[in-house]
């Protein structure tokens, strides 16, 4: 590292980026800080055309500074995009200064904006390290992470709800179940007194029931033109709930003979046989 004069303004220091130069007394706007200087290169010439660092300064179109020596102490300003200094070329003389453009304060360092061509060759695929660039990247962190809290509490909020739908549609189901089996028994009793009407309908009224089972559940006392439970059947109802009426047998017709046994006479009755009684008298008077 080159030796610095005492009486100079600025030093060397360890940087974001690397080294940096820094400001040891106030600096006021306007004032000219150091001077950039190195060898001048002819464009027109392949020798100096051919060479390339990071160090060269283009003055116009022909003339180039190339700043890579030791002895250039302003190679260490570093590039910001919000500088504090800037270059003041003068292509006439060949020569460069760095000048202060706002008050500088002892300890800050100092820094001017390199252009958008040496930003986009060398700073931008590897991202600018400046105090702006350095403030743009916490705010755009702070925002992601703020993002990110309000999509996890979104998310969480929506979780929340979807649990409560969940166990509201569970407690309905459970009370919907619980209402089913109370009914369920008024249900079976509404189908039973259904049925007892339908079984006793389906009795005989005029004789005996199908089957000992239904006589059982018809309650049946006497089938001849009475009803069961002792109550008339002939349009009467059944237990309040279904008219019956006992059926009544036509009289059948009578039997015709048929024509071949008309035809033939019929025989004569057989005389009865006579018991003839013949009376034995004994010497004793008895008869027998």
């Amino acid at each position: 590292m080159p030796s610095i004069p005492s009486n100079k303004p600025y030093r060397v220091g360890r940087s974001r980026t690397g080294l940096g130069l820094f400001a040891t007394k106030p600096i006021k706007k306007g004032a000219k800080i150091i001077r950039y200087f190195g060898p001048l290169l002819d464009c027109k010439k392949k020798k100096d055309d051919a060479i390339e660092n990071k160090y060269l300064f283009e003055l116009n179109n022909r003339w180039t500074i190339d700043g890579s020596v030791r002895e250039n102490i302003a190679r260490y300003i570093n590039h910001a995009c919000k500088p504090n200094a800037e270059s003041d070329v003068k292509p006439r003389k060949r020569k460069v200064f760095i000048r202060a453009i706002k008050n500088i304060e002892a300890g800050e360092e100092i820094n001017y904006d390199y252009g958008t061509d040496y930003f986009k060759a060398y700073l931008k695929p590897i991202g600018c390290k400046c105090d702006a660039c350095e403030k743009k990247r916490k705010k755009k962190r702070a925002e992601a992470r703020a993002e990110r809290a309000r999509l996890k509490a979104k998310a969480e909020r929506k979780a929340l709800k979807q649990a409560e739908k969940l166990a509201e549609a569970k407690r309905k189901a459970k009370e919907k179940l619980k209402e089913e089996l109370k009914a369920k028994p008024k249900k079976k009793r509404k189908l039973e007194t259904k049925a007892e009407p339908e079984a006793k309908s389906k009795l005989k009224l005029n004789g005996r029931p199908k089957s000992a089972t239904s006589r059982k559940s018809a309650n049946a006392k006497s089938a001849n033109g009475k009803a069961a439970n002792g109550k008339s059947a002939n349009g009467k109802a059944l237990n309040g709930y279904i008219r019956t009426r006992a059926a009544r047998k036509k009289p059948s017709a009578p039997r015709q003979p048929l024509p071949e046994l008309a035809q033939q006479p019929t025989p004569a009755p057989a005389p009865e046989p006579v018991l003839q009684v013949e009376t034995i008298t004994s010497s004793a008077g008895l008869v027998h």
